[in-house]
């Protein structure tokens, strides 16, 4: 996170002449997070079943995407979902933040 509360990959646009800033993200929308972790046979199923619970609802295997490190040590799970909100976007967030088995995300 930002020092300035924004979510990381937020920006704001706005001519800085006390007209509002609005967020470039327009909900409803379809985002794209990238949870990494160490290389396990269970991981993508592990990041599926977060986003299950994340989200209320089942995850397609077709909203996932896989991508090895170079050595393969770690593993980056792509998962796009459909949001209605800047506060649910932001809570997902919050909750990979908690995950012990998460190494790093976007």
């Amino acid at each position: 996170m930002k020092g300035d509360g924004q979510a990381e990959g937020v920006t704001t646009q706005g001519s800085g002449d006390g007209e509002e800033k609005k967020p470039l993200i327009e909900y409803p929308t379809v985002y794209t997070f990238k949870v990494m972790g160490k290389q396990a046979p269970d991981f993508v199923e592990y990041v599926r079943g977060l986003f299950r619970l994340l989200m209320g609802t089942e995850i397609s295997p077709d909203s996932l995407r896989e991508q090895p490190s170079s050595k393969g040590t770690y593993v980056s799970v792509s998962v796009s979902v459909y949001l209605l909100s800047e506060e649910h976007r932001r809570s997902i967030y919050t909750r990979l933040r908690q995950e012990q088995r998460v190494v790093y995300y976007l």
